[in-house]
């Protein structure tokens, strides 16, 4: 593990002449990001994790302050994973003038989950650049859960002319059908049995005002519910917890 720009550059040049997969996170680890790092494993000469719970792409500070953190498990599961290298940088490595310069998008980080988190994918495009140009991956691995963000990372890296290829993974669900994320380790048992039929209503043969009716009646809050690129994407608050989803359509 190094947390330095500077020795994970030298790193990578060692292996330039390798195939190298890179699994972004923010860390709290669950079987979604397992299953890219086995993929990266499947493809790759050399797998990469990186660990940053990145401060710019959160709009609100309890949000930020109350993320799932578990270094020594997210270790654990790397180890046994036989991950070959983690990059785990604090925010003064990765951002050397603060939050100055930014990437930003003028189209489609305006709607879903930009509408209402401004700023959100400037932080996500932004962060994920930087890590693309300090690891320079042949490969960079990312869960259809966050659909709209895999589509701007992809858009963003040919828009930039960047030698990496964005690897779409299929979002990985509990038993229950709800998707994997290091946000359901903020939820009770018994909530997320609850928080469970938010799939289940998003892929129902239904409109999406009867979506919403439903979910509202359960007690979620509506961020939205809404179709593009022929999925049906949703946000709700359960709990004080945001989860989103999406299904093909």
């Amino acid at each position: 593990m190094t947390t330095t720009v500077n020795s994970t550059q030298k790193w990578t040049q060692l292996n330039i002449d390798q195939k190298i997969g890179l699994v972004p996170t923010m860390g709290a680890l669950h079987q979604g990001h397992m299953s890219l790092i086995h993929q990266s494993k499947k493809e790759n000469d050399i797998t990469v994790v990186s660990i940053f719970v990145n401060p710019t792409q959160f709009n609100k500070k309890q949000d930020l302050k109350s993320y799932p953190k578990d270094l020594e498990r997210d270790l654990a599961l790397l180890c046994k994973a036989k991950v070959d290298y983690l990059f785990a940088p604090d925010y003064d490595a990765l951002y050397p003038y603060n939050y100055r310069y930014k990437v930003s998008d003028c189209k489609m980080a305006k709607i879903l989950c930009g509408a209402n988190r401004p700023g959100h994918f400037d932080g996500v495009l932004s962060v994920v650049m930087k890590l693309l140009n300090i690891i320079k991956p042949t490969n960079a691995y990312f869960g259809e859960k966050d659909y709209q963000q895999y589509i701007l990372i992809k858009d963003m890296v040919q828009a930039f002319f960047m030698d990496v290829n964005i690897i779409p993974c299929p979002t990985v669900r509990e038993v229950s059908g709800l998707a994997m994320s290091s946000r359901n380790l903020l939820l009770t048992p018994e909530q997320l049995e609850v928080a469970s039929s938010f799939y289940h209503h998003l892929k129902a043969d239904a409109s999406i005002e009867e979506i919403k009716t439903k979910l509202t009646e359960q007690g979620f809050v509506v961020d939205y519910i809404e179709e593009h690129f022929g999925r049906r994407f949703g946000a709700i608050h359960y709990a004080n917890v945001r989860l989103i989803d999406n299904v093909e359509v």
